[in-house]
């Protein structure tokens, strides 16, 4: 199964948000989206959004990006 990505980086809240609710509520249970994020607002408010709504969400920083490991429990 491959991994999907989204790059948000050029995306800022709270359109960054809105793409990723979007992405991630299309993923079955167990599947696996990468998000690659800039944003401060993003950075903040897209973990905090899935955290309360059923996802796993793994952080990892890149060069001045983001990487966020979102798995749908």
């Amino acid at each position: 199964m491959e991994i999907q990505s989204l790059d948000l980086r050029e995306q800022r809240c709270p359109m960054a948000l809105l793409l990723a609710k979007r992405a991630c509520a299309a993923l079955e249970q167990g599947q696996r989206i990468v998000l690659y994020v800039t944003d401060a607002g993003a950075l903040r408010d897209i973990p905090r959004y899935l955290l309360q709504h059923g996802y796993l969400v793994e952080h990892q920083h890149s060069e001045g990006t983001t990487v966020l490991n979102v798995t749908k429990l």
